[in-house]
């Protein structure tokens, strides 16, 4: 049975922005995207999602956990951070219409932390906030046979991807399927279903918009438990995968430091050039800048100079 939810006004048209940000993204930015900018969406999305869950661990912990660096925290926040890294640097190996995957996935990301990691609940849940329940899931005989529903509606469903993730994203998180990492495991199976579709969402952290806004995301959550249909979580995801892309469009306007700028420009694939090449990417930068920048990058051995002058070439390694 296809899981209820109505298209509404507001529906219809975030989809539409969304699909207009999409092309912007693809025709201007991302046919060779920064490696730097693929390292950051991945530290800010496992910080938010953690975060959400009570992790304590900073985006510089994070990062030097990435780097194969030592850090010192709590041992189970520690845990959590690495599993998820080995989980998100893998995400492609994943098909988001599999429910073995989907355990598989869910064994990686708790592994050590619970012990039935990769294994469907045994048990009946409730989610308490407060000393108030705010959800009482569905008995636990039901959970594999919802989640195969659920998978078929994948499978099946001629509904768009955009609506798809979002449907799964709720319904998952309504069974409730295991006895922990339910949250973080719809966050991410709705990014790996956006991703066969889209791969922007490769770089798009829209965990750090739901942790900004965890009030409205566990509002969304309880106002479709209420209604009995997934609308209210709907309209709220497409918000924050709207402003998401906003924020990503935004990323060549920031001020940029010397590193992103060396970082992009790389990216796209130059093997030789000279200062006026460098500038001509980065339209609002002046001479001495630039001249600062290519000194950075012959310092971090990016690439070596020949000539002198106004006749210096530069040659990426």
């Amino acid at each position: 049975m296809k899981p209820p939810y109505d298209i509404t006004p507001k529906i219809l048209k975030q989809i539409s922005s969304i699909s207009e940000k999409i092309g912007e993204i693809n025709a201007n930015f991302l046919s060779k995207p920064s490696p730097q900018l693929r390292k950051q969406n991945r530290i800010k999305t496992i910080h938010a999602s953690l975060q959400i869950e009570g992790n304590t661990l900073t985006e510089e912990q994070i990062t030097a956990l990435i780097e194969n660096k030592r850090v010192i925290g709590p041992e189970k926040d520690v845990m959590e951070v690495l599993n998820a890294i080995k989980v998100y640097e893998n995400l492609k190996e994943f098909n988001f219409l599999s429910d073995k995957s989907f355990l598989k996935a869910h064994l990686q990301l708790m592994k050590g932390l619970i012990e039935s990691a990769g294994k469907y609940r045994k048990q009946g849940v409730g989610i308490v906030k407060g000393t108030k329940v705010e959800h009482v899931a569905p008995p636990y005989e039901h959970v594999p046979h919802l989640m195969k529903n659920l998978f078929d509606y994948l499978k099946d469903s001629d509904d768009l991807i955009l609506i798809k993730s979002c449907v799964f994203h709720y319904e998952m998180e309504f069974i409730h399927p295991f006895l922990d990492g339910n949250g973080r495991m719809g966050r991410l199976w709705q990014t790996l279903i956006l991703l066969t579709e889209y791969p922007v969402f490769e770089f798009l952290p829209f965990e750090t918009l739901i942790s900004k806004t965890q009030d409205e995301y566990y509002k969304s959550l309880a106002l479709s438990d209420n209604s009995g249909k997934s609308t209210y979580f709907i309209e709220y995801m497409l918000g924050v995968i709207e402003k998401s892309l906003e924020s990503l469009l935004n990323y060549n306007n920031r001020v940029l430091k010397d590193i992103d700028r060396l970082a992009y420009f790389l990216s796209l694939g130059i093997k030789v050039f000279n200062r006026k090449d460098y500038m001509n990417i980065f339209k609002d930068l002046s001479s001495a800048t630039a001249s600062r920048d290519l000194k950075k990058g012959i310092e971090l051995n990016m690439f070596e100079s020949i000539g002198n002058l106004n006749k210096t070439k530069y040659i990426v390694k």
